[in-house]
């Protein structure tokens, strides 16, 4: 215990990953005592598909860290809807989300008082938030200049207090830059880091088609909430009027989540005496537009096109039915989101 507590000690952001693995295992290396912290938010899928929390729990347990887990979730909303510093290339805020992330690292490196912080970031490695203009803004505007070590980077950028203190030695920290990772592939091996996720995953605000549902639902819905940013992940999005959405399954799985997330004034759709979709109907609806979301989920489940189907509309343990016809493929494309 001594001597534990004479070590320098950090705070690292952990998100699972390979480069966050790295950064953590050099400070480890070095003598830091390092206590990590994993944020996730509504978007940010740093599990890499093992579920909520998996990955990274295991990861900390292998380097021995303690981890701390913080959910962004309502004030990540509230950010998203207008970001300082502007989206990416779908609706992904890079430098406004690592900004709230620093700060969640903050307040936890004052609790412990630790030193300083870790990050896996790679210099140039993301086009909007890991280039040198938007590293010095993070830092600043999160009241962290000088104190945010990025060890894979480091010498590619200006030494931080940690370095210059003497708490970590320079020479042992690393040059990566760029998007390549053969050389933290290669530095893994070494250092005997195995079955470590790859690259693809991530940040779903950056994909395009993701993004467009984000859009939508900014733009029809004065204060979205969490349930709504969930039902965004699962199913085919409908806009079928300004006030109204309808979700389709498209396999068991995500008809399952659909009906787990159906809030009191939803309606729950789906075929009467046919294989096919659960689908769930949000927001203001008439005759005209029950018909029409019934008819949609015609279209997607077994039942013949060329007649009429009857589906089931569900609500708060009230059900009746409806009988319609398939939509077709033109009415789909005109309020597909």
């Amino acid at each position: 215990m001594e001597e534990n507590s004479e070590k320098p000690k950090a705070v690292a952001l952990l998100s699972g990953g390979l480069d966050s693995t790295l950064a953590v295992k050099l400070m480890i290396e070095q003598g830091v005592d390092v206590k990590a912290v994993a944020i996730k938010t509504p978007f940010c899928d740093f599990d890499c598909g093992h579920g909520c929390g998996f990955r990274v729990k295991e990861v900390a347990e292998k380097l021995g860290v303690d981890l701390k887990t913080v959910y962004l979730g309502d004030e990540y909303l509230e950010m998203l809807k207008n970001p300082k510093h502007g989206y990416g290339s779908g609706m992904n805020p890079c430098i406004d989300c690592r900004e709230m992330m620093f700060k969640v690292a903050k307040d936890y490196m004052q609790e412990i008082d630790a030193k300083f912080i870790v990050t896996g970031e790679v210099l140039e490695q993301r086009p909007m938030s890991q280039n040198p203009r938007a590293l010095k803004i993070i830092e600043h505007e999160s009241g962290l200049e000088g104190k945010v070590l990025r060890p894979l980077s480091a010498k590619h950028l200006e030494p931080t207090e940690a370095e210059k203190s003497g708490m970590v030695n320079r020479e042992e920290l690393l040059s990566i830059k760029g998007r390549t990772r053969r050389t933290q592939i290669e530095l893994a091996k070494n250092l005997g880091i195995t079955d470590y996720p790859n690259s693809a995953g991530g940040c779903l605000l950056t994909d395009p088609q993701f993004a467009k549902r984000v859009e939508d639902l900014f733009e029809h819905v004065d204060k979205p909430t969490l349930n709504d940013t969930e039902l965004l992940k699962v199913g085919r999005h409908f806009r079928i009027s300004k006030n109204t959405k309808l979700v389709v399954g498209r396999n068991e799985g995500e008809n399952d989540v659909i009906s787990s997330l159906v809030m009191q004034r939803d309606l729950l759709l789906e075929a009467k005496d046919h294989k096919g979709p659960i689908a769930l109907l949000r927001g203001d609806y008439d005759e005209s537009l029950l018909v029409l979301a019934a008819s949609i989920v015609h279209r997607y489940s077994d039942a013949p096109k060329d007649a009429e189907c009857a589906v089931t509309v569900k609500n708060n343990g009230d059900s009746k039915e409806i009988s319609v016809s398939s939509a077709n493929d033109e009415q789909l494309n005109s309020y597909r989101i």
